[in-house]
């Protein structure tokens, strides 16, 4: 149930035209999904939308989102490992979602983008 969805939001960064990514989009989220990325917290798939099309047109090329660890769900929560990298090996950018899903759908997403460091003992 979660890896579906999640795997169909993810699909969205990769679609083969930015036309597709509003209906993939819709397949994965809830309409009033809560959006905790980069910039803050944003509402509805339009939100989610505009960010994924902001990362779909970066000047260096559209880049590649891939899933990279299973997808690890207690109850209605679940967490996966993704990393976005750039075309012809560009700067890539790792990190780690966690997402909610209600009635089989995402309706919050949480991005933790870049590598933890260890902390210093």
């Amino acid at each position: 149930m979660a890896r579906s969805a999640i795997d169909t939001f993810i699909s969205a960064f990769n679609a083969s035209d930015d036309s597709y990514v509003t209906a993939l989009l819709s397949q994965a989220l809830t309409s009033d999904v809560i959006f905790w990325g980069p910039l803050g917290r944003s509402e509805g798939i339009a939100a989610v939308e505009r960010f994924v099309l902001d990362i779909r047109r970066h000047p260096a090329g559209t880049g590649t989102m891939v899933r990279c660890s299973a997808v690890d769900m207690p109850d209605e929560w679940a967490r996966y490992q993704w990393v976005f990298t750039m075309p012809d090996g560009g700067p890539r950018l790792a990190g780690t979602d966690i997402v909610h899903l209600r009635r089989s759908l995402i309706d919050q997403v949480i991005v933790f983008a870049g590598e933890i460091e260890p902390s210093a003992s």
